[in-house]
């Protein structure tokens, strides 16, 4: 397995890898424009030609980025795919100078075993709820603010 930087050719597999979590709930969907858009920031772990994994750091400000849109091929559970994303989102992360990144999720356990800490995400700044305006839940939302320092 390989994880790399993301090019335009793998926009459709991770389209579908986010699209596939999006419709169980699982995380907020992405429209195929918006991925197009934010190429530069995401990530793909590829197997014998296949893309099995997506992830994506978003920087906020000065200090402070986010690792989102973390999907993997069922397939490939317990194969750190997972973990090799995050690491490698973490890594740019360094370079650019961020000093922290945070995560949403509905899978708190994987990013702990990875050092992330639980906070309050109302100690968030504002900037991070961007995202919030077009997901269904909104009003009650269920992700739990994990944040790792670096």
């Amino acid at each position: 397995m390989n994880v790399r930087q993301a090019v335009v050719a793998d926009v459709k597999a991770m389209h579908d890898l986010i699209s596939f979590y999006a419709e169980y709930d699982r995380m907020l969907s992405c429209p195929i424009s918006e991925l197009y858009e934010q190429i530069h920031s995401f990530k793909v772990a590829q197997d014998d030609g296949q893309i099995v994994g997506c992830c994506a750091l978003k920087v906020l400000w000065e200090d402070l980025a986010e690792v989102k849109s973390l999907a993997v091929d069922q397939r490939y559970f317990g194969k750190k795919v997972g973990t090799e994303l995050v690491r490698a989102c973490i890594d740019k992360a360094r370079q650019l100078g961020i000093k922290r990144v945070f995560t949403l999720t509905l899978e708190p356990g994987f990013f702990e075993k990875m050092g992330f800490k639980r906070l309050d995400r109302q100690t968030l700044p504002m900037k991070v709820w961007s995202d919030c305006a077009r997901c269904p839940k909104q009003d009650h939302c269920d992700e739990i603010a994990l944040d790792y320092a670096l």
